[in-house]
């Protein structure tokens, strides 16, 4: 059935995020022309675009069908998008381009609340919770639009999550201490997500209706479900169990891959 779906077309290219992925890539380098004098095959540039690259294959292949059709392919797809693309694009962005984007008076504003220390870790930690509830996914699955400004509002949060220790700015990272104290507190804040799926694992086994809301339906056909287009061990008990142990270990390497970054750029 698995290929069946494929055969349909019901997993494609989402070409037009592909042209605006584009068009972000040529601002970007004209920046560069203009503001620097980095070329594109420097660390920075190469970072910028590989996140690029990353975000596409994220939510723009066929990939984001295919990650809707089980927990822990889910999860992997959202680790990546929240935890792995956004701090290499952060340190893709020279210093120099980010004071000429952000030297606005109204945007330094909303800048300043929106990649505030806390505040984005916090609030990106509370929604990314509720996201994951079925009172909150039943009304956000009731509108494309809406479900798709709720995960947009989450990857803008996910910035401002890593902003103090992937800032483009170097005056607005943190201290060397004070990273490691913010990058425990962001593992701290987030566990409550990661451990959702193994705790109700092991309470409720794998007929799970709060997970089903989750995965069935979601890019996929009516008439077909993600509970029959993968054998087991897709959507069981050890998947679920799978898909909060993913969370945590990409976390965990989106953390040590952007402390090692940020010693680099």
């Amino acid at each position: 059935m698995f290929w069946d779906v494929l055969l349909a077309g019901q997993l494609v290219w989402n070409t037009q995020l592909l042209i605006v992925l584009i068009c972000i890539g040529i601002v970007y380098t004209f920046f560069i022309h203009r503001f620097t004098t980095l070329k594109l095959y420097h660390k920075q540039p190469l970072l910028f675009f590989l996140g690029l690259g990353f975000l596409y294959l994220t939510i723009g292949s066929p990939l984001y069908n295919i990650s809707h059709l089980s927990f822990s392919l889910h999860m992997i797809q959202m680790s990546i998008l929240y935890f792995i693309i956004p701090p290499i694009i952060l340190f893709g962005i020279p210093e120099s381009i980010c004071n000429q984007v952000f030297e606005m008076q109204r945007l330094k504003k909303i800048m300043k609340l929106l990649f505030s220390a806390k505040m984005a870790l916090y609030v990106f930690a509370v929604l990314f919770l509720l996201y994951h509830l079925p009172v909150v996914l039943n009304i956000l699955s009731q509108s494309p639009y809406l479900q798709n400004g709720y995960l947009l509002l989450l990857f803008i949060l996910s910035f401002g999550m890593w902003w103090p220790i992937a800032s483009p700015d170097l005056k607005q990272r943190l201290c060397k201490g004070c990273m490691k104290r913010y990058g425990f507190l962001n593992g701290l804040i987030l566990m409550p997500a990661c451990l959702l799926f193994i705790l109700t694992a092991f309470i409720d086994g794998g007929n799970n209706p709060f997970f089903a809301q989750i995965t069935a339906h979601l890019c996929m056909p009516s008439q077909s479900s993600s509970f029959t287009l993968l054998p087991p061990p897709f959507n069981t008990k050890f998947d679920q169990i799978m898909a909060g142990i993913f969370m945590l270990g990409l976390h965990k390497f989106g953390l040590v891959m952007t402390f090692t970054l940020e010693k680099k750029v």
